[in-house]
């Protein structure tokens, strides 16, 4: 009998567990699928504007404690703590992943003139980077929008959704005026272009975060159709 595989999530915003327990059962058939929420890390990275030591201390704590119940592999679905992520991943012996990589090789394949949209800048930065390091890593010549919704953030703390809906589509249609394709840097930010015309593409990590981990534990024989 094959063992059965554990999947552990590290999420920092709790609403967004169902989805992506949803995306990993269709995708990792058969793996067990546990999640560790802690909003603070996210809280502390926006009021300080960094990742800093005790927000990377308490992520790699996170990491050790999914380890050590067996987890198969460990996926970290804040974009903010992605560069985070990478360092951890080189020292940690249970694979590792950030849920942004597969979004960022997509865009840099799919366009040559790409705007990045955040609603954070703590999200906007290493976001922009990942996209600048996978260009030259896939070795794609790329241009390159960042672009902040001032604002956005601020109305989605307080409960407003539709004002958080409407500053990102109104940035969405300003750089998508700009760009080929427009990278959404955070998985919330996407409600806001589900109605209305689309002046053009849009990328989201989680979908094709998943895409791209599955198909990783796949090659790597850790995951079977």
């Amino acid at each position: 009998m094959t063992p059965v595989r554990k999947l552990t999530f590290i999420h920092t915003v709790s609403a967004l567990e169902p989805m992506f327990a949803s995306l990993a059962s269709e995708r990792l058939a058969g793996w067990e699928i546990a999640s560790t929420i802690d909003e603070n890390l996210l809280a502390q990275t926006i009021a300080n504007g960094r990742v800093d030591q005790k927000v990377f201390s308490d992520l790699e704590r996170h990491v050790q404690a999914a380890t050590n119940v067996g987890s198969s592999a460990i996926i970290v679905t804040c974009s903010t703590l992605g560069e985070a992520v990478d360092q951890l991943a080189a020292r940690t012996v249970t694979p590792l992943y950030r849920i942004d990589r597969g979004m960022a090789e997509r865009a840099v394949v799919q366009a040559s003139t790409i705007g990045i949209l955040a609603t954070l800048p703590t999200t906007l930065d290493p976001t922009t980077r990942l996209l600048q390091s996978t260009a030259e890593r896939m070795r794609r010549h790329c241009k390159f929008i960042s672009r902040l919704s001032a604002g956005a953030f601020s109305c989605l703390r307080e409960g407003n959704r539709e004002g958080h809906d409407e500053r990102v589509r109104k940035d969405y249609e300003a750089l998508s005026g700009e760009v080929e394709l427009v990278v959404l840097a955070q998985a919330s930010m996407a409600r806001a272009l589900h109605e209305g015309p689309l002046h053009r593409p849009y990328l989201t990590s989680p979908e094709l975060g998943m895409d791209y981990i599955a198909q990783v534990l796949r090659l790597s024989r850790m995951s079977v159709d």
